[in-house]
């Protein structure tokens, strides 16, 4: 892979990286004032947290940012 697409593949999964961040700090947002109550089961939230860190700690992978 030539340097320009390796640096714009890097920009990209950075941004997605910066996203999955967003998503998780929104759902620790939801749950830590209980508004979690409106829209999720606590069975629910559970699997979302789970699925959150999954992704957020895969992007960082691939941002090369290792293990979250």
């Amino acid at each position: 892979m030539s340097a320009a697409h390796s640096g714009s593949y890097g920009d990209v999964v950075r941004k997605w990286f910066a996203l999955a961040e967003r998503r998780h700090a929104h759902v620790v947002e939801l749950r830590d004032s209980g508004r979690w109550k409106h829209y999720y089961t606590a069975e629910e939230l559970h699997e979302v947290m789970r699925e959150v860190v999954r992704s957020r700690d895969r992007w960082a992978k691939l941002a090369g940012l290792g293990d979250r």
